[in-house]
Parts: C-alpha cells; sequence; structure tokens
C-alpha cells in the first residue's frame, strides 16, 4: 500500500515532470561521461593485461648491428631474466598495386621450427609459416584489411636490393604492434606500412645475419627492475654496435597506449563533476521552490502529526528520484557511448577483441556522487521545511517588498521602462537564487566553449604542423647513409622542384634523470622545406652547434636554454658528446631534436652523408615520380605528407572528434535544461503577481516582459562569466588529452565564443517560447482565488 506522503510525491512530480526531467537529463549527462570513461579505461587497460600476458609481451627489448646467436647463454644469464627471444627484423619495401606509393614492412623473424617464447602471434585465419618454407609470410590484420589481402596472395618485396616475393599463409596481431606505426612515426598508416613474420632462416639469408641476430626481446622474473637489466644489457652488447635496450614503457607501442590513458584519466573525474554541480543547482532551485509553494501543506502535515523528520525526507526524495532517473538513462547512455568510443579506438589499437566492459566501481562511484550532488543541492530546501513550525507555515508568506533596487536608487536605471524595472526588483528581492540560476548558466555556457575549442586546436595543428610547419610534400629515406652525391641523383627525379638533404640518427637524449629515445634531424642551414618557429611564431635559424628542441621535449627533460644535454648516438661508434640546447621551437606532433647537417655528421664522425630527403615535388608528376622512386636501389621508404595528414584525420582526428561530439550534444542538453528549468520556476513563483498584473491591465505582452525580461537579464550576466569558465575548461582538458605524440595548442577563435553565445540564447528563446505558451494558458480565476 502506497503511502500518503508517498501518493503526495507522485502527484507533485506528475505535474512538475518537465523540471524533472531536465534536471535528470543534465544529472544524467554526468553519469554517462563518469561511467563511460572509468569504464573505457577498465576496458583497456584489462585488454591490454591479459594480451600483454596471454602472449607474452617482453619487459626489455633492444636491437643491435649484428652479434653471434651464441651469446642468447650469456643474455640468459642476467640476473632477473626469464626468457630470451634473439630475432632478426628489418625494413623492406614492397611494390603493391592497391597504391602507387612505394610501401614499407617491418619483417620479423620467428624461430626456425615451433612457437615462439615471447611476442606470440594470434590468428585470426590461416596458420603460421612451416618449417621448411622460404617465402610465407603472417602480414599484420591492420595490413592486410587496407589491402584486401587473402591467404594465398603474394606480394612482391624488395630486401636488401634484392627483388622477391612473399606468400601471404596467415593473418594475425602481436602484443609487440598493439599500435603500428613505423619507426620514427608517431601516427598509423597501414596502407603504406605494416608488418610480416617470416621463418629465421630466409630473413637472415635475405639481410646476411645466418648465424646472427640483431634484435632482442626479454622476458623478465617478477618484481625485477627493468632498468637495471636496460643497463646490463647495453654494457654487454656494446661491442656489437647497439643502438641500445630500453623497457616496455618505452616501446612506442605501449607508450601510445599509455598516452591515450592518461587522457581518459584526465577526463574520468573533473568533467562529469561539472555536469554534476549543474545538477546539483538545479535541484536546489526545484526544491526550493516547492518549499515555498507547498508552506501550507507542510504545516497541515505537521499539524496532523507528521514529524519533521518524515516532511524533510519526504522532501529529499524528491531529489532521489532525479538520482534514480538520471542514473538510469546515464548508465545506459553511458554503455552506448562507451561501445561508439572503442570503436574509434579500434582505429588506433589492434586487439584480439576489444570489448566494452562497464566497471561496476563506477557505477557505484556515479551513484554515489550523483545523490551527494542530489543532497548537496536539496540540503537547503529540507532545512527550510524542517525548520517551519505549523503556526509559522500556516501564515502567508511577508508581501514582497517593492522599493526601488539599488540600481534605481543610484539613478542608473532612468530612462528604462516599467517592465524593466519591475524585473530588476525582482533579481535583487531573491540574490540568492538569482545567483544560482547565473551560475547554471555560466557552466552551461562553458562548456559549449569546450567543443568549439578543440576543432580550434586542431585545425591550427593541421595549419601549422602540416603546411608552415613542414613545407616539403614528399620525405624520401635511404636504407643506408648515402654519398651528398645521391641529392644530385634525387635532384633529377622527375617533378622534382625542390630536394634538401637530412642526415639523421637515432639518439637517447639525457638530462640529469630524464631521457628520451628520438631521431635527430641534421638540416642544411636557411632550410626552406622545414620552417621551425618558436612558441611567439618568430622563425629559428639553426646554429651551427647546439641543438633545438621541441617545447614538449624540452619541459620533459627539464631543460632551458643554454642547459647541456648528453646525446648518445645510436649507430656508428655509439658516441655520447654533451650538446648546447640553444632554443625551443613550437610543435605540435611528436618531440622533434634538429641540428645543424654539419654538427651532427660531426658527432657521428662522417663526411657529406645523408639518411633522407625532403622534396617538393610538382603534383602534374606525381605517378612518374612514385614509379622513379620504386626503382631506385637506394631509396628505403618514400611518405607523402599527404598520407601524414590522412592517417592523422583516421586516427588521433577522429577520437578527438569524437570527444568534440560527445562534448558539443551534452551540453546544448544542460543549455536547455538549464533555461527551461529556471523559466518553469520563474512563472511557478510568479504565477499569482502576473495574473493580479494582468487583471489591473497590463497586457500579455507585458508581463511576459516581466517574467522574461527577469531571465533575460540572468542570461545576459552569465555569458561572460560563462565564457571566462569555459576557456578555463578548455585550457584544462586541452592540456590533458595533450600528450607526446600529439599536443593541441591553447587557442580559440572569437567564432567559439559567439557560437557558445548563440547556442545558449537560442536555448533561452526556446525555453521563453515555451513559457510564453504558458503565461497565454493562465488562469486567472483560480491563480487569483485566496489562500487562506
Amino acid at each position: 500500500m502506497i503511502a500518503t506522503l508517498d501518493r503526495k510525491l507522485l502527484r507533485d512530480i506528475g505535474g512538475m515532470k518537465g523540471q524533472i526531467l531536465m534536471v535528470s537529463l543534465v544529472m544524467a549527462c554526468g553519469v554517462a561521461m563518469m561511467t563511460v570513461t572509468q569504464s573505457t579505461i577498465l576496458s583497456l587497460e584489462s585488454t591490454r593485461d591479459e594480451y600483454y600476458h596471454r602472449y607474452r609481451m617482453p619487459d626489455v627489448f633492444g636491437t643491435v648491428k649484428s652479434a653471434p646467436l651464441s651469446l642468447r647463454h650469456r643474455l640468459g644469464s642476467i640476473p632477473g631474466v626469464a626468457a630470451v627471444e634473439l630475432r632478426v627484423a628489418d625494413e623492406a619495401l614492397l611494390d603493391m598495386e592497391s597504391v602507387k606509393e612505394p610501401v614499407k614492412a617491418r619483417l620479423v623473424s620467428l624461430p626456425q621450427s615451433g612457437d615462439q617464447s615471447l611476442n606470440q602471434i594470434f590468428l585470426r585465419r590461416g596458420r603460421l609459416p612451416l618449417a621448411g618454407a622460404q617465402r610465407e609470410a603472417v602480414v599484420s590484420e591492420a595490413f592486410a584489411t587496407a589491402h584486401g589481402l587473402q591467404i594465398g596472395d603474394r606480394i612482391t618485396a624488395i630486401m636488401k636490393g634484392h627483388r622477391d616475393y612473399l606468400e601471404i599463409c596467415g593473418v594475425g596481431l602481436s602484443p609487440e604492434f598493439v599500435f603500428e606505426a613505423a619507426p620514427g612515426q608517431t601516427l598509423p598508416d597501414n596502407r603504406h606500412y605494416g608488418v610480416f613474420w617470416l621463418r629465421y632462416e630466409p630473413l637472415a639469408v635475405a639481410y646476411d645475419l645466418d648465424g646472427a641476430f640483431n634484435d632482442l626481446c626479454l622476458d623478465l622474473a617478477p618484481g625485477v627492475d627493468a632498468q637495471g637489466v636496460v643497463e646490463e644489457v647495453d654494457r654487454l652488447m656494446s661491442i656489437y654496435g647497439a643502438p641500445g635496450a630500453y623497457a616496455r614503457k618505452d616501446h612506442p607501442s605501449s607508450r601510445r597506449l599509455e598516452d591515450e590513458l592518461r587522457i581518459v584519466r584526465a577526463l574520468a573525474l573533473a568533467y562529469p563533476l561539472v555536469f554534476l554541480g549543474v545538477a546539483a543547482f538545479m535541484v536546489n532551485s526545484v526544491t526550493s521552490r516547492l518549499v515555498r509553494l507547498q508552506r501550507e501543506q507542510i504545516a497541515q502535515l505537521k499539524a496532523l502529526g507528521y514529524t519533521s523528520w518524515q516532511v524533510g525526507r519526504h522532501y529529499v526524495n524528491y531529489a532521489l528520484v532525479v538520482v534514480v532517473v538520471g542514473s538510469a538513462v546515464g548508465v545506459v547512455a553511458g554503455w552506448r557511448l562507451g561501445d561508439v568510443l572503442l570503436r574509434v579506438y579500434t582505429l588506433l589499437f589492434h586487439f584480439p577483441e576489444l570489448r566494452f566492459q562497464m566497471d561496476r566501481g563506477a557505477m557505484v562511484m556515479a551513484l554515489v556522487v550523483s545523490v551527494a550532488a542530489a543532497l548537496l543541492g536539496v540540503a537547503a530546501a529540507v532545512w527550510l521545511a524542517v525548520k517551519l513550525s505549523p503556526a509559522e507555515a500556516m501564515r502567508p508568506e511577508p508581501p514582497t517588498d517593492f522599493k526601488p533596487s539599488m540600481l534605481e536608487r543610484l539613478g542608473i536605471t532612468k530612462g528604462m521602462g516599467l517592465v524593466m524595472r519591475m524585473a530588476l526588483r525582482n533579481i535583487e528581492r531573491r540574490p540568492v537564487q538569482a545567483g544560482f540560476t547565473v551560475c547554471g548558466l555560466a557552466l552551461a555556457t562553458g562548456l559549449l566553449v569546450l567543443p568549439g575549442a578543440l576543432a580550434d586546436s586542431v585545425d591550427h595543428l593541421l595549419t601549422y604542423q602540416w603546411n608552415d610547419h613542414f613545407r616539403q610534400n614528399v620525405m624520401i629515406n635511404m636504407r643506408e647513409p648515402a654519398s651528398r652525391s645521391t641529392t644530385h641523383d634525387i635532384e633529377h627525379l622527375p617533378g622534382v622542384t625542390l630536394a634538401e638533404p637530412v642526415r639523421g640518427f637515432l639518439a637517447r637524449m639525457s638530462h640529469g634523470h630524464h631521457s628520451r629515445r628520438l631521431y635527430i634531424l641534421g638540416l642544411d642551414h636557411g632550410s626552406r622545406l622545414i620552417y621551425p618557429r618558436d612558441m611567439q611564431g618568430r622563425p629559428i635559424v639553426l646554429p651551427t652547434e647546439g641543438v633545438v628542441l621541441s617545447q614538449k621535449l624540452g619541459e620533459v627533460l627539464g631543460v632551458k636554454i643554454g642547459d647541456q644535454v648528453e646525446v648518445q648516438a645510436m649507430e656508428g661508434r655509439c658516441e655520447t658528446r654533451e650538446i648546447t640546447v640553444s632554443g625551443f621551437m613550437a610543435d605540435f606532433y611528436g618531440m622533434a631534436a634538429y641540428m645543424n647537417i654539419n654538427a651532427a655528421r660531426l658527432h657521428l664522425r662522417e663526411g657529406e652523408t645523408m639518411t633522407s630527403a625532403f622534396l617538393r615535388v610538382d603534383p602534374n608528376q606525381w605517378d612518374s615520380f612514385m614509379n622513379e622512386v620504386k626503382k631506385q636501389p637506394k631509396v628505403e621508404f618514400a611518405s607523402a605528407k599527404s598520407d601524414q595528414l590522412a592517417a592523422f584525420r583516421a586516427s588521433t582526428g577522429a577520437s578527438i572528434g569524437m570527444l568534440r561530439k560527445v562534448f558539443l550534444w551534452l551540453a546544448v542538453i544542460v543549455a536547455f535544461g538549464v533555461v527551461y528549468n529556471s523559466a518553469r520556476i520563474a512563472l511557478s513563483e510568479r504565477g499569482r503577481d502576473l495574473a493580479t498584473l494582468r487583471v489591473v491591465g497590463l497586457t500579455k505582452r507585458e508581463i511576459a516582459g516581466v517574467l522574461l525580461g527577469e531571465l533575460s537579464l540572468l542570461v545576459l550576466v552569465a555569458l561572460p562569466l560563462g565564457l571566462v569558465f569555459g576557456s578555463v575548461l578548455a585550457f584544462y582538458v586541452i592540456g590533458a588529452v595533450s600528450n607526446e605524440t600529439v599536443r593541441l595548442p591553447n587557442l580559440i577563435h572569437p567564432s567559439t565564443y559567439a557560437t557558445s553565445a548563440l547556442v545558449v540564447l537560442a536555448a533561452a528563446g526556446a525555453s521563453f517560447t515555451m513559457v510564453g505558451f504558458m503565461l497565454n494558458k493562465l488562469d486567472l480565476v483560480s491563480v487569483l482565488k485566496a489562500r487562506d
């Protein structure tokens, strides 16, 4: 049997269902964001950990120029090493009919017989190469999907200058390539880069490494410090031209996944709290209005024997209804949103299976936070209901003070009409309620700034990074360092209008306890195809000595201009030198370091060598250029800038775009909900006053002006506050989603502020229209009936 107070609760909710729905939707937005972010973290982390454990992701990686297989025992005897995998891994060019440009492949050896001990392959279809097979290979799933490869297909491969073919026997995945991108690249491009696994013998013979290896993986016993093992491996392998070992956390694939998790963690708490804060404001407004309108009912309930505790609990139940409805809708929306978000992550990360797992702990957390927000919002109204004695509650509220407002006394309102002065007096009579409304509207406005700020930042990144900073349209990589005369050959390729040599080398850059592995580019003095600028937009001229770092790299290493950094080359003699930091450049893509090309050659003790070249190629001769590049035996790879841009849009751009759309729709819901709720509350509170004005002769338009003029003033006050709050929120989120892979500039265009303000004004206009229809239906007789 339904209790009396519960029946009253249901009747009241039925009479204010529109407001309850709006508050519940805003709370649902916060719950959805909290559940989807926490559940996404759980889904990615649990899938990664299970995949790494089941398919034996190594703890330490390393490469050498060439070392004998007999070192397996010495590597295995390093304290803490549990398993050793020695491999041959190198790059090859593929001649694919589906693309005009040369395609780069990473060829990785499998044990000559038996299964791998580490980095085991998950086969999506097909089988592993047979023990004696010379040309059979397993191809990575992302590359196979991009080119529509099937079991039995043959691919032309150029391995160390020799042309041969590979026959696809399987399609698979490896924990080493969850994030599959070419070395030195921070974004995947599955049409131009793929991974192939072959048996050891044919690959070792092709690269003159029979009986040797150039790549190693180590598994460590639980609790062993990886850094100590890395140092021991470097010491042991130094005589074999070792570019250096590194721990799993520094592996490009593992680091990229961790960067993405760091973004989601940053959004997992702060952003949902904004929505729940707005919901708390709205709950306070609704329940406070209800208590004021039901003063006489509260008195009657207490006179009939209901305790203050029972009455207070009755009004708390209004907030709990909002929590139940908002949490239910939010959890369902979070589940659906999680599926959509994970589909975006499948473009970036390749797992055997990536399923959305709802985090039950996040659901409990969201419920607790929602209840806390609702109780915080309802607390003041409940206290008002509890402290009312029956005798006091039976009295009507004190008459409204209609004395001139402060602005009127200051003479600021001279020339204003009667309607506007009445609106100002209403605001001044209830400053706390007006303040809550302004705060709610400001939060809604700020939420609308964020999606536009993300779009502005991405647009600037694309314009600066791919047009202003990098002005070439093709980059060519050499298989081995080539002589300066190679530049002459490149300059005479079809369509080449400008060519600049580059001497790049892999290095470990260190300062204090911080270090990073990266490619340092040695550029010609006065390079025209790379145009670095500092954070103020001023061009940077590379000094004859010293190194220019990207701003992010400088932050990671903790250096300033004039500091010395240790640079250990990971090729040749692997010498370490101290180089002065001579400047910082604005760079939003990866982490970069530039030197004068002659300084780079001096560091490596070389003559006039080059490892790559930046080119400007006539688009009208693109096909001829690419056909000729494929014939060049010294060329390892050619990458077009347009392909990198397409890869960005398909990966990082897609994930940022998804976040932008989610933020935009949630912000629109909040904006409309806050304005509509404020308008409905104002109408219910002013109903008797507005009806009285109608009776004494004011027109419908004039009484609408009294009500809506007050709300319009609050909207105009809230807009600038909201834009400031939105800027702070946007800069926080942009900082959160920025990482070592991609960094978004703190940039908000005036059009973004204008759009945010227009959306709030449009939401206000829609709410005002709905309230205007309600004013037309105002029953003057029933509203003006005596209450005693």
